[in-house]
């Protein structure tokens, strides 16, 4: 963490000042603003999160509920979400109040004895091998809550204008603030009292029975499947072995998932409630607790639950529904103005632990982008890779729901080896950690031409972070790790053997970026550009490195020191980033976007490549 370089600091340096629309924000919702998120669920909260850090922009986010969410539907969050986490400033403190899957254990009927249940496999979660993230389950409820705070300490002071409903919207042709919002309050003394708001731009993130998505007209396509599940947070007494462990229990008499909750004593557990029939009409949902109870113990059978709290309930049909759009530009004639993310243009069952992960990174997706466009350094253009770029992502969900779904509904004389779903649980582990997206060629992600330089950063994926060693202080760092979710660009400058060309590249480019930087900004303000050389830490001398590397930064004009680093392993660590991730050891730059994933893979005598490929992205200041 780096702070002091706009004065000393004597309080909680995550606080940062405000500055912007958060000094004097007013608390009453304006006529007019920017950006106006509908909903405060983890699509909106983490958008409003990444809105706090553009301070001159105005953003507000309108919530129905009069406070703060008190218990979540969703629990599940996947290594790329804690990685996201860890962008936003809160990965540590979230990991350390969560559940974090070590295990997860396969449960079947016992051969001889088929009424009972046997643990048939225990397999290492796919967490502990696919990254340096953790997979954990943790409310919610608490996620909104970190977020909530990123956004009310970020320097823009965003904090969500409770009591607030959506009722309508109307996008017209021309105006600064085109998007006219129609709200109702709903808070105790205001109630029914409505008001029109008009925006810029508008993101649904009001769940699946989004009234946005509504008002531009856009469908979700898809159905409920003939399957119900019961859901239940419980506190219980069991005989049950592995109730702290997380598991896939394949019946007689039916499955469960169960997933152990934070805290040491909470439970999830999903119920097959089977087949519902088609003239139903939903009327399973009504299905009692205690039938659910009932079911479960049955299925767990010879062991028993004694369920003495339920925290929460709810009974669904597995529905697997993308919209048809993710924005309001039906046509290619105009910008979108109206977007959607989470819920609002796909559901899905929640057994694959999915919906906040993916709906999470509609958020980080879409907020960066909003911000080059509301302060100037990107075209308008740029927002209409929202829903080319997610709208993929959510099908490609949907499609490993439906099978995981399916996988997880069978009877057992379906199933002709019981390894079978541990073995998709692990084999298909990339995705659901975060990690398969892959955004294909655009004016934001570039060709991979040049993709042998660097195999180990895909084009389009996210970047995969590695240890380095920082050269001002020896110290071992995760290079991607310093990289904050504060609308910049990352530019990684792996040196070639000498360094010589690196210093080449560096006085080469420095013009290139200043042209895209703001003249009275830190020289580092819309991209940070960092070096890894090949020799010992000990082998580089800082002060000869490029000014780029040394930049001056904040009011007092202080050299940054943390942006030179190398590859080469000390006491406190063996790896080296160059092998670890395939660099040419003739050198490579990589361009990370804002939201972490890779741009560009470029050789350091291309700056006219880089230049090509950054005009396709920026405006120049």
């Amino acid at each position: 963490m780096q702070f002091h370089h706009h004065g000393y600091v004597s309080q909680d340096p995550r606080i940062v000042a405000a500055t912007g629309t958060g000094v004097d924000r007013p608390v009453e919702l304006p006529d007019e603003t920017d950006v106006l998120i509908v909903g405060s669920g983890p699509a909106g909260m983490l958008l409003a999160a990444q809105m706090s850090q553009f301070p001159d922009v105005t953003t507000r986010i309108i919530e129905k509920r009069d406070g703060r969410l008190v218990l979540g539907q969703a629990d599940g969050i996947q290594p790329r979400s804690v990685e996201t986490f860890q962008a936003f400033g809160f990965a540590e403190r979230i990991t350390a109040e969560a559940y974090n899957i070590a295990y997860m254990n396969f449960w079947g009927p016992d051969p001889e004895h088929p009424e009972n249940i046997i643990r048939t496999t225990r397999t290492e979660d796919y967490g502990l091998k696919i990254s340096e993230f953790p997979h954990l389950i943790v409310n919610q409820a608490r996620v909104l809550d970190y977020f909530a705070e990123a956004a009310a300490d970020g320097p823009g002071r965003i904090t969500p204008d409770y009591g607030v409903g959506f009722v309508g919207l109307s996008v017209h042709d021309d105006g600064e603030y085109p998007v006219e919002v129609r709200v109702r309050h709903t808070a105790e003394g205001r109630e029914g009292e409505e008001r029109t708001i008009r925006a810029k731009y508008v993101v649904g993130s009001d769940g699946a029975r989004s009234g946005v998505r509504e008002a531009i007209g856009r469908t979700h396509m898809g159905a409920f499947s003939a399957h119900a599940w019961g859901v239940m947070d419980v506190l219980v007494n069991t005989d049950f072995p592995d109730w702290r462990t997380k598991c896939a229990i394949n019946a007689e008499a039916g499955n469960i998932l169960h997933i152990p909750r934070e805290g040491g004593y909470l439970s999830r557990v999903y119920v097959d409630l089977g087949e519902v029939a088609e003239n139903d009409h939903h009327q399973v949902r009504k299905t009692p607790i205690e039938t659910i109870i009932a079911k479960a113990n049955e299925i767990l059978h010879p062991y028993t639950l004694d369920v003495k709290e339920v925290a929460w309930h709810s009974v669904y049909e597995v529905g697997h529904r993308v919209t048809d759009g993710f924005d309001d530009a039906l046509d290619s004639e105009r910008s979108p103005r109206v977007f959607l993310t989470g819920d609002a243009c796909h559901t899905h069952s929640a057994k694959a632990g999915q919906g906040m992960n993916v709906s999470m990174q509609d958020g980080f997706n879409l907020g960066w982008k909003l911000g080059s466009v509301l302060t100037g350094r990107s075209p308008e253009s740029l927002l209409s890779t929202y829903s080319a770029e997610r709208q993929p992502v959510a099908q490609q969900l949907i499609d490993f729901d439906r099978e995981w779904s399916s996988l997880m509904a069978r009877k057992p004389g379906e199933i002709s080896d019981p390894q079978e779903l541990a073995n998709y649980y692990l084999a298909t582990a990339e995705f659901p950690s975060g990690f398969m997206t892959q955004y294909t060629q655009s004016a934001i992600t570039g060709s991979n031409a040049h993709q042998a330089l660097a195999a180990g950063f895909p084009i389009g994926k996210r970047f995969k972070s590695a240890e380095v060693v920082r050269v001002c202080d020896g110290n071992v760092v995760h290079l991607g790790h310093h990289a904050k979710a504060d609308g910049r660009w990352r530019v990684y400058a792996f040196a070639d053997t000498s360094g010589a060309r690196l210093g080449e590249w560096a006085s080469a480019v420095s013009s290139v970026i200043a042209r895209y930087t703001p003249a009275d900004a830190d020289v580092d303000a819309v991209f940070d550009v960092k070096a890894i050389h090949q020799p010992a830490f000990e082998d580089i001398e800082i002060m000869s490195s490029p000014p780029l590397f040394l930049p001056k930064t904040g009011p007092l004009g202080l050299t940054d020191w943390e942006k030179v680093y190398t590859a080469a392993p000390n006491a406190w660590s063996m790896t080296d980033i160059f092998d670890e991730r395939e660099l040419s050891r003739d050198g490579v730059v990589v361009v990370v976007r804002p939201d972490q994933y890779v741009a560009a893979v470029l050789p350091l005598d291309a700056v006219s490549e880089l230049e090509e490929f950054l005009s396709g992205v920026f405006l120049p200041a």
